[in-house]
């Protein structure tokens, strides 16, 4: 069961890889409001997602880092899980979806695997289709899965950032999360509500995958027959069970956004910010 203190444990461990990035603010989002930007964007690997891989694989044991771990990803957790592993000397394969954008599939993104020493395999199809090939692949070898998101280590490292938030701005108002698979959001959501209930925390998705919306809507997590939306990093066919719950009981409200509010967000990032974001980012910018 998730605790406050297991997020605390978390924030702990992650000293030794990740950064606590800096909230900036964003005055030309929108003039109406004081908006500000958790630069996720340039944490080590360029994602949030190093903090839940590498908490999950601290926390394995010495068999269990032995065989070695096998996860999925749209690139995000793959690097932060390929840096995980490198560091605890396990060795590591990682499904990717051949449909991840161009923008990693350059050479420098195939660097920081080969860097970190994970073996690659490129699946046909969105991240639904590289879990598929994950799970066979556990099956065969006996490998542990690194979930991206429905796993209570991975959440609570993606919890750190909600404790970093009420650290850095004690009087914030709201807070919006992207979603795909529900993992930064739950774990966002129930720091949040644990230190300060009274904050409302939003979940953003792109019209092309609302999986969780639609999961809310039926009252139980559903699966879409298919997804299509720029923002690949939340390209998520279905919910996890346990981010399902902790979405329906921490988050106060979920709202989805188009393409072009997505594709507009990106450029007002670059534009008023100077931040590249990806669109599993700006998703939130756009709401």
């Amino acid at each position: 069961m998730l605790t406050i203190d297991k997020i605390y444990d978390a924030s702990k461990v992650l000293k030794e890889v990740a950064l606590q990035t800096e909230i900036i603010q964003a005055q030309k989002i929108n003039p109406e409001s004081e908006v500000y930007l958790k630069t996720e964007n340039l944490q080590v690997t360029g994602s949030f997602k190093v903090r839940g891989a590498y908490y999950k694989i601290h926390n394995l044991t010495a068999e269990e880092k032995a065989r070695g771990v096998i996860a999925c990803s749209a690139g995000n957790h793959a690097q932060g899980v390929a840096l995980a592993a490198a560091k605890g000397n396990i060795d590591a394969v990682i499904c990717i979806p051949s449909g991840a954008p161009i923008s990693k599939d350059t050479r420098s993104f195939w660097n920081d695997f080969e860097r970190y020493g994970a073996n690659v395999e490129l699946v046909d199809g969105v991240y639904d289709d590289a879990y598929r090939r994950a799970c066979e692949i556990q099956a065969e070898t006996g490998r542990v899965f690194i979930h991206p998101f429905n796993d209570e280590d991975i959440i609570a490292g993606q919890g750190t950032i909600g404790l970093e938030i009420v650290n850095q701005m004690p009087d914030v108002d709201a807070v919006l999360v992207p979603i795909g698979g529900g993992g930064l959001i739950s774990g966002v959501a129930f720091a949040i509500k644990s230190l300060f209930p009274k904050c409302k925390v939003y979940g953003a998705q792109a019209e092309g995958a609302p999986s969780m919306l639609g999961s809310l809507k039926s009252g139980a997590p559903v699966e879409l027959p298919s997804v299509s939306t720029v923002a690949d990093g939340i390209a998520v066919k279905k919910p996890g069970d346990i981010t399902f719950q902790m979405v329906h009981d921490y988050v106060d409200e979920v709202v989805t956004v188009s393409e072009d509010e997505i594709a507009t967000a990106i450029l007002a990032l670059i534009e008023h910010q100077k931040l590249i974001a990806e669109g599993a980012g700006a998703v939130t910018v756009a709401a």
